[in-house]
């Protein structure tokens, strides 16, 4: 896209702020989108009308904001880059960190909201979240079936769920229950009865999904969470 005078003179006593918000109003209302490349410093700092220290301060304040990545060397720079679900799932871990959150809190808020995303997704996934469910049961089963741990798609078959829900924020939140799980999974060795049955319990709640049998599905996935809660 066309970027020269995109940016209009700014007067204020803090003006890497205000740098940072007329940024990120053009990419919320889609004018940059990810992987648009911003023009440099220097000419950031000409269209604003500032000098290079406000621009570097507001491009600094975008990338922690999650929006903005500045690649170094060169034809490096700022580029738009959507990381904000990255940041807020990070956060959520230092949160459960720093909070010492215990294993029974973390597990009573992820059935409530595992269970609404369950419901969304009985009502809302199509043919094409079942195929990528099946897909992600079915790699999980060659595992299992060759001794082998199926860690990392037992936690994407959840994410396969949130994503089936149709419901963005459904699929941010469990990005941050994922990041959590994956915390408290690290902290014990590796079992293979463990990942073993959270494959078995995944099977039964598709098919319940697919039979549109919502009361056995929340039934399921109620005891698989329990279930895993006793294993940490």
């Amino acid at each position: 896209m066309e970027q020269d005078n995109l940016f209009t003179p700014i007067e204020s006593k803090r003006t890497f702020e205000e740098i940072s918000s007329k940024v990120k109003a053009l990419i919320f209302e889609g004018t940059l989108k990810p992987g648009d490349r911003l023009p440099s410093e220097q000419e950031l700092a000409k269209q604003f009308g500032v000098g290079r220290q406000s621009v570097r301060e507001a491009l600094r304040l975008l990338e922690l904001s999650g929006l903005v990545s500045i690649q170094k060397g060169y034809g490096g720079g700022p580029i738009v880059k959507d990381t904000i679900s990255t940041r807020i799932r990070n956060l959520y871990l230092d949160a459960f960190r720093m909070e010492k959150i215990t294993v029974e809190e973390f597990t009573s808020a992820r059935l409530v909201i595992e269970k609404a995303i369950l419901n969304e997704v009985i009502d809302k996934a199509d043919e094409s979240d079942i195929k990528c469910i099946q897909t992600n049961l079915a790699e999980a089963q060659e595992l299992i079936a060759n001794k082998k741990l199926a860690t990392d798609e037992n936690f994407d078959f959840h994410a396969l769920l949130a994503k089936a829900s149709k419901n963005r924020v459904f699929i941010i939140l469990e990005k941050s229950i994922n990041a959590i799980h994956r915390n408290l999974r690290s902290r014990s060795t590796a079992d293979f009865k463990t990942t073993r049955n959270a494959v078995k319990a995944h099977q039964k709640i598709l098919d319940a999904i697919i039979n549109k049998d919502r009361e056995k599905a929340i039934q399921l996935l109620d005891q698989h969470i329990i279930d895993v809660m006793k294993s940490y």
